[in-house]
């Protein structure tokens, strides 16, 4: 019998994910569950068939030249993969998959609790009650933004863009979006088509971000974007940091363009923006979108799934 494939998880997975990757390879497994250095990276390289990594693990093109030829697959456990330089891994004939589809109900949970969080006040909310400081009320009190019947932007049609949508149509928002392309009128579902990004952001009374980070949409929701959107409107951003000018979303909500913002991801992870913590107006959560354990188990499964396809012979169905 052929020795099982050695398989490197990176980070602390679910029960669930750990207990089939044990039964079917020659697993390593990082129960520390801290971040690995690219030095780091390249050295157990020389040791292991494959990687289960997450997004925590960077794949730029100086480690990707350095991993050992022993690699043959990089099987993440995320959707986003801008932690890989694709061309760079490709170029060493390394197969890299993603796990798409599974967290999209999970991330467009967490992007309407910050829309709704963001709209009425949650965080300035919750210090009164917890600090034992409400102690007036008025009509005039907590008064926030109205989510019903306003207009939803999205940016991003896909499969996380897509629940959100649903989600919004159940606020009886209307939805507007912009995607590359227009998608087809079933997954529309009525949501108005706009085919650049400055129509769409002049519309948005709500926007939500649900675009993947690449060198064109690094840092483009920027002052210039900014400024085209209706005064008090909210940012929720579930996607990456990386799309966002932290600057520009700053200088935005200290004048009052936006009334709030909605975040769940940051240029610097973990940690975030500690400046951001001084706007009550700012609703934060630390990139927990797919954080359940429904959806911590598919994704898991998911990548497993990419891993035996590969070891099987066969081309993984997430293979990028």
């Amino acid at each position: 019998m052929s020795a099982k494939p050695v398989l490197w998880i990176t980070r602390r997975l679910s029960d669930a994910t750990l207990k089939r990757a044990t039964r079917d390879y020659d697993v390593i497994i990082n129960h520390a569950d801290g971040t690995f250095i690219s030095d780091e990276i390249i050295a157990m390289s020389a040791q292991v068939d494959a990687i289960l990594p997450c997004h925590s693990e960077l794949f730029n093109a100086d480690v990707a030249a350095k991993l050992n030829n022993r690699v043959k697959i990089i099987a993440n456990h995320s959707v986003g993969v801008d932690h890989c330089d694709l061309p760079a891994l490709k170029a060493r004939g390394i197969t890299v998959t993603n796990t798409p589809d599974v967290l999209s109900d999970a991330t467009a949970e967490i992007a309407m609790l910050l829309l709704l969080g963001a709209a009425r006040r949650a965080v300035e909310g919750d210090r009164l009650m917890r600090t034992g400081a409400w102690d007036f009320w008025s009509p005039s009190f907590m008064v926030g933004k109205q989510v019903s019947g306003a207009r939803l932007g999205i940016v991003g049609m896909g499969r996380v863009g897509q629940v959100m949508a649903r989600r919004a149509r159940g606020f009886d928002m209307e939805v507007h979006y912009y995607n590359r392309n227009r998608v087809p009128p079933e997954l529309e579902q009525g949501a108005t088509y706009h085919d650049t990004i400055e129509s769409l952001m002049g519309v948005s009374d709500f926007l939500s971000l649900h675009c993947p980070a690449t060198p064109q949409t690094t840092g483009f929701i920027d002052k210039d974007m900014l400024s085209l959107m209706p005064d008090g409107a909210v940012l929720v951003n579930t996607a990456r940091g990386a799309l966002v000018n932290e600057s520009a979303l700053l200088d935005a909500i200290t004048v009052g363009k936006l009334s709030a913002a909605g975040l769940d991801c940051f240029q610097i992870e973990p940690g975030g923006n500690p400046a951001f913590a001084a706007y009550e107006n700012i609703f934060m959560l630390p990139h927990i979108g797919s954080a359940t354990t429904k959806t911590r188990d598919a994704m898991g499964f998911r990548a497993l799934d990419n891993l035996d396809a590969f070891f099987a012979g066969d081309k993984p169905n997430d293979q990028l």
